[in-house]
């Protein structure tokens, strides 16, 4: 069981009951069965900002409350329990660690519109089935002052609607980290709603002419900014997935409770009781080193990289596991929509493909130790 000081406490109950309240799984069905096109609700995400929760990883000259990542996962762990829609990932955390590892004036005009849910910003990383960073076939040619960007980009979760894309290039062999105006006429912008029901879009960015002004940060820092945006942005999505595993956990202990067979309630049946069990030590387990991950983010420990990967990796494998014994405890019944269970589970894959599933990670731990 992880322990919470005093004000993570009082965080966790804050974002436990406003989540409950205004955000709960039915407005998600209510996003989905709508077809809304945005994929998540704008007068809830300006709540979630007066909460002050879209400031917490910028710094206070921007706007922000410099909260830091365990803060940051532990709200992220309550909208992964209410199924909560909204831009937190894509805009709180990937935009906001680019934007303010780079540093530059694009932070300070944009730092305060992100702390006050004035702007959404998409993350542009990923150009294949699966999220491979280190083969980006982007490319930003310079040219005069500045550079010519071409890019097909795949799956960029709030995408769709965003007011500003941060774009991942290839510039010779450095790696570039490029600010763009989604409305540029050389950008076509494809709408794809994800397992999850919420919005991604497929962007195609053709001879598009940026100004020297338009990259984030320096040429060589790329590199540098790129990983520790990755860094933020898996640790949370980890964060996110506990929430799942723990609410479906909780749910499927509940039915058992309550579902008869043979005339007794089925939860007191041993074998149950036993995967339950199995199940519940090995949530405690995940939450534990993703809590490691997020402090050792926050003290830019040396081995804040390894383990995040492996609060990845893990929170991936457990939280499937989570779902699939939710909807085989359920029964029949399990298979549904009219029951919550199958939406966790769609969530829980998207989650777990989105900055790279268990497999990708798992081959980076073992090829850093020459296995």
């Amino acid at each position: 069981m992880e322990l919470l000081n005093s004000e993570e406490t009082l965080l966790k109950e804050s974002a436990a009951g406003f989540m409950s309240e205004n955000a709960p799984v039915q407005a998600l069905r209510d996003i989905r069965d709508q077809k809304q096109e945005l994929g998540f609700n704008k007068e809830l995400h300006k709540t979630l900002a007066d909460m002050g929760w879209f400031a917490m990883l910028l710094p206070e000259e921007a706007g922000g409350y410099d909260f830091g990542h365990r803060a940051a996962g532990l709200v992220a762990e309550e909208m992964g329990r209410n199924l909560t829609a909204s831009p937190f990932l894509s805009t709180a955390v990937l935009s906001s660690i680019a934007l303010r590892q780079s540093g530059g004036d694009q932070l300070a005009e944009w730092g305060p519109k992100i702390a006050a849910g004035d702007a959404v910003i998409a993350f542009a990383i990923d150009e294949g089935a699966k999220h491979s960073p280190s083969r980006i076939k982007a490319t930003a040619e310079p040219e005069g002052n500045g550079f010519i960007l071409n890019a097909k980009k795949r799956a960029v979760f709030d995408g769709f609607n965003a007011d500003r894309l941060i774009v991942v290039a290839k510039s010779g062999e450095n790696t570039g980290l490029f600010f763009v105006d989604p409305n540029a006429a050389e950008i076509e912008i494809e709408r794809n709603a994800m397992l999850d029901s919420r919005n991604a879009a497929n962007i195609q960015i053709t001879n598009l002419h940026l100004d020297g002004k338009d990259m984030l940060c320096p040429l060589e820092k790329g590199a540098e900014v790129l990983e520790a945006t990755l860094r933020s942005g898996r640790a949370i999505a980890a964060s996110e997935q506990l929430g799942v595993a723990r609410e479906v956990t909780e749910r499927t202990t509940q039915y058992l409770m309550e579902r008869k067979q043979f005339g007794i309630q089925i939860g007191m049946f041993q074998a149950l009781q036993h995967r339950l069990a199995d199940l519940y030590c090995r949530i405690e387990e995940t939450a534990s080193l993703i809590s490691t991950a997020l402090k050792a983010i926050d003290a830019t420990a040396d081995n804040a990289e390894e383990l995040t990967r492996a609060a990845k990796a893990k929170a991936a494998k457990v939280t499937r596991v989570a779902t699939e014994e939710a909807v085989q405890m359920h029964g029949g019944i399990g298979m549904t929509d009219e029951v919550d269970i199958g939406l966790f589970m769609k969530r829980d894959r998207v989650l777990t493909e989105m900055l790279g599933d268990s497999a990708h990670h798992i081959d980076f731990l073992l090829r850093k130790r020459g296995l």
